[in-house]
């Protein structure tokens, strides 16, 4: 629990997380039935980029602030740039920054359900306090995994899991794919989003050569990268989406590849997005 996300929040991994977030969100909102959100690694909510953590790194100034800086951005962003603008994150030098929480909680509706989970005490404290007596959003401080075990499947019958570890462990990846497939057991039709780092190929690829033949059907993978990979440091990331919204691909796959060119911090930046299984 040594992960602190404010020294890199609004980072291109973010943008990137947070933009494909808002885009299922806004389909799931398409059908009446109220749906159900779980965010196993939730964090704070909300950080103040002009804080010390986040200057210290500076990383939104090479993520968010680039994009908010485009004087036409992707098509494909206008349900996260409404959200984000909703919660105080405008202009090309924002002040604030909203963790998938609150972008969650901002685009649900009022029949919608949220729980996000934080197992660090202070950050659980902090992201209570966005949701004071709030029956439609509760925190609870539980790892992540283990919420997976006790609140699938849903009342609901539909929703979205986020799982976005800290990737702090050595075997998260063994960890992530042992929990996933265990909750996909419980529940096998929800939509679930995981975001992993590349940083080290042989970790992430092993996690995704698994999930290639064991997997379920409707695994799609879309990754982006700001420059060419390099062990010494997190190149890219990638999101694992399970019952994609239909033609995700084919949104995820334009906007990715303008997300790498207006993100990109050196040769080598792409994006690429495929079916793991179909």
């Amino acid at each position: 629990m040594n992960y602190r996300h404010a020294y890199h929040a609004g980072n291109f991994a973010d943008v990137m997380k947070h933009s494909a977030l808002a885009l299922v969100l806004d389909h799931l909102k398409q059908k009446d039935k109220p749906f159900f959100v779980l965010d196993t690694h939730a964090g704070t909510g909300l950080t103040d980029l002009r804080g010390i953590e986040a200057q210290k790194t500076g990383e939104f100034r090479d993520g968010i602030a680039r994009v908010l800086a485009e004087a036409h951005p992707h098509d494909a962003l206008k349900p996260y740039l409404e959200t984000l603008a909703a919660l105080g994150c405008t202009g090309p030098a924002p002040a604030l920054y909203p963790g998938s929480p609150l972008i969650a909680y901002q685009m649900a509706r009022a029949d919608d359900r949220l729980a996000f989970c934080e197992l660090h005490p202070d950050d659980a404290a902090t992201l209570r306090a966005h949701f004071p007596r709030n029956p439609q959003a509760r925190v609870h401080e539980i790892d992540g995994y283990t919420a997976l075990k006790s609140m699938l499947p849903p009342k609901e019958r539909r929703g979205l899991i986020l799982i976005d570890p800290p990737f702090e462990a050595r075997d998260e990846f063994d960890r992530l794919a042992r929990e996933l497939d265990a909750a996909l057991k419980r529940f096998a039709t929800g939509t679930y989003m995981i975001w992993y780092p590349v940083k080290d190929p042989s970790l992430s690829g092993a996690f995704l050569d698994h999930m290639e033949r064991n997997g379920p059907p409707k695994t799609l993978r879309a990754e982006l990268f700001i420059r060419a990979t390099d062990p010494a440091t997190m190149s890219g990331c990638g999101l694992l989406i399970i019952n994609p919204p239909w033609q995700l691909d084919e949104t995820l796959t334009g906007l990715f590849t303008w997300l790498a060119n207006i993100l990109k911090q050196g040769e080598g930046a792409r994006a690429r997005v495929d079916w793991l299984q179909k």
